[in-house]
This record gives structure tokens, sequence and C-alpha cells, in this order.
């Protein structure tokens, strides 16, 4: 697991912004969202935003509906204006040690606990919640197109992963990592064919493990 980025304000001293919300009680709501369940390589990104009502980001939704430039583009913003993020990867060797599902739940549980100030809530995407979260939470479907601070962080996961799959293919030149991110495309299925699993390959997923056991029977 490697962290990207801990928080808005590294220092060992809180910003001047963050000590003026606590002195006014503010109470911090964690959005968090990940990116990169489904592909068949790479890692998965999880993140975790509180963003500032004093600095409102205009455009934040869900990063599936926003182009690859608006998402490039609100990134930096959420960065510069959120009180606090953290972005977590998810390597392939404990995706496949722990299963798909549990490394997300794992991933959402370090990337609240990484927030500085704490979260008093998160607000996670999806049906199911992390046992372990650092602090009270609840599960909203469609989370990422209804709550802000969701929204900030499924554009933190999918943008930090995308360049991190932009990154991987040039390591592992042939599969197409840049253009499809590790996605099952059919172009990637037969790259897969042709040159068999990389080490980015997530051995627990069917269309790798098949690849993997027919290779020892011959």
């Amino acid at each position: 697991m490697d962290s990207l980025s801990a928080n808005a304000a590294p220092s060992s001293r809180p910003s001047l912004r963050v000590e003026e919300a606590a002195s006014a009680r503010s109470i911090f709501i964690a959005g968090v969202d990940e990116a990169g369940r489904g592909p068949l390589a790479g890692p998965l990104a999880v993140a975790a935003v509180i963003l500032d009502p004093a600095r409102p980001i205009v455009g934040l939704n869900d990063s599936k509906q926003l182009s690859e430039a608006k998402r490039e583009a609100l990134y930096p913003l959420i960065i510069e204006r959120a009180l606090a993020y953290c972005i977590v990867l998810i390597e392939r060797d404990e995706i496949d040690r722990l299963n798909i599902f549990q490394a997300t739940m794992a991933g959402m549980s370090r990337a609240v606990a990484g927030l500085v100030p704490v979260a008093h809530e998160a607000l996670i995407d999806g049906n199911q919640l992390p046992k372990d979260l650092p602090c009270p939470g609840r599960a909203i479907v469609g989370g990422d197109a209804l709550e802000p601070a969701i929204s900030a962080a499924s554009i933190l996961a999918k943008v930090s992963r995308d360049r991190v799959m932009v990154t991987l293919d040039g390591v592992h030149p042939g599969y197409g990592f840049a253009a499809h991110k590790g996605y099952a495309t059919p172009a990637h299925l037969a790259a897969l064919q042709q040159l068999g699993p990389c080490a980015q390959h997530r051995r627990s997923f069917a269309p790798v493990r098949l690849l993997l056991d027919q290779a020892q029977l011959f």
C-alpha cells in the first residue's frame, strides 16, 4: 500500500483555516470513494476528502460523469481548497491476497485514518461500510453524484489511478495501459492473450487466472 498524499496541511501545526474551523466547533465530514475495482491490472486507488465550506469548488460530480480534461482541472482545485485529503493505493499483490472487496474496505479505512484534521463522520460511496473505520460512517448508494465530498474523493482517486496506469504503460509496454487503464477491453484481452500476464495483472481475476492455469498445463 502506498499513500500518494496525506493531507492539505502537512505541517505539524494545523493551518489557520483548520484552527478557525475547529474553534467554531465544525463537524468534519469526509467523503470517500475508490477507482479501479474492475480492472484486470494495476492498483486500486481510494481517496478521502474533507471539503472546506468557505472555499467551494464548482463543478464537482461523479468522476465517471466528467471528461478527463474536467477531472484534471478539478484535481488541483480539490488539493488546494480541501481542509484535508488522503489518497491511498492498494497494490496488485494485496488485492490478490485479500480479494478486491476486502482490499477496497481496507483502503477506505486507511484513507479516512490518514486525514488531518480527523474526520468526525465518513460518507462512503456504495452500500457497504468498512468494519474498522476510525469514525462513524454512512454508506450512500450513488453518493459520488449526491455528496460533493464524495465527488471530490472520486475525482482524486480516478485521476491518481489514471496517472499511475499511464506510468505503468511505459514499464510494461504492449498492453495499452495508458489507453484502457487496465480494464478488460477487447484490445487489452487480445494483448493479454498474446503477451501473457505481467507483474501488474491481478492473479485473482478470472481472465488472468485462466491464462496462468493454461500456462501450467503446457
